[in-house]
């Protein structure tokens, strides 16, 4: 059985506070160890987390979107609750010092009003590459990511990674089996229907939870993993699981995989 060192290694949270996609992931399953499980961790391992809670805080004004800084406050109120007077005070430091410069940072670019904007094809080959939640979060930005964000043929993708068909196909009706909602009729797109309304349609109850999802337990690789488009990213496991095989799991659940014994 794996120990408590090596179960946090594996949940890779250093290299990912540096990612600005997951960087408010982490920061929250962080929030959650800290507040939960620290007290219960060898030496060792805590100053690990202690210095990746450091590292949270460094990196807070490489993110500038309000999602880390949100995630970012969320770790503090952890680091006051839970740590010894000490590195409270180390820490509490740091995450003064981030928020003074992710301010003079932001100020600094809201003057770079007039840059140029990548074009519109160019927007929408980049956001072929992201998964449902990001192609969201990303038209969230300003009016070209928004347009571009909403261009039919990305949600023509999105469809075919929902329902693991090629994305030449057409979307299908959903019809009501069970407990699940599974497509079977064809959709004519011709009669202004979009991919889009086709995916939100299908996006409900614990199909949209597992959607949203960030982190998974592989049932095949036997650890908690960050999910990429709902699948586990490790290549051996891709070719021979099944979605199936991935349960979602939140930050408290992380929390209490690394900390049982």
């Amino acid at each position: 059985m794996s120990t408590q060192m090596e179960r946090y290694h594996k949940l890779e949270l250093k290299e990912s506070l540096s990612k600005i996609y997951r960087n408010p992931i982490a920061c929250k399953e962080l929030s959650f160890i800290l507040r939960h499980a620290f007290h219960k961790f060898p030496k060792n391992l805590q100053s690990i987390i202690f210095q990746d809670t450091l590292s949270a805080f460094r990196l807070l004004p490489q993110m500038q979107t309000q999602s880390a800084v949100s995630a970012v406050h969320l770790l503090l109120q952890s680091v006051e609750a839970a740590l010894p007077k000490h590195k409270r005070n180390i820490a509490v430091t740091e995450f003064k010092q981030a928020m003074i410069a992710h301010k003079r940072f932001r100020k600094a670019h809201q003057v770079e009003k007039g840059s140029l904007q990548l074009p519109h094809d160019t927007l929408v080959h980049i956001f072929s590459f992201l998964d449902m939640q990001s192609l969201v979060s990303v038209g969230q930005v300003c009016w070209s990511w928004n347009l571009a964000s909403n261009d039919n043929h990305l949600w023509e993708l999105q469809y075919g990674v929902l329902y693991s068909i090629a994305a030449t196909q057409q979307p299908m009706r959903l019809v009501e089996d069970g407990n699940n909602r599974i497509p079977k009729e064809p959709i004519d797109t011709r009669s202004s229907t979009y991919w889009k309304e086709a995916v939100k349609r299908a996006y409900t109850g614990a199909l949209s939870m597992k959607l949203t999802a960030k982190r998974g337990y592989c049932g095949h690789c036997k650890t908690i993993v960050w999910l990429n488009n709902s699948k586990c990213p490790n290549v051996h496991c891709r070719i021979i699981s099944e979605s199936r095989d991935i349960k979602a799991v939140t930050p408290f659940q992380v929390c209490c995989g690394i900390s049982s014994r």
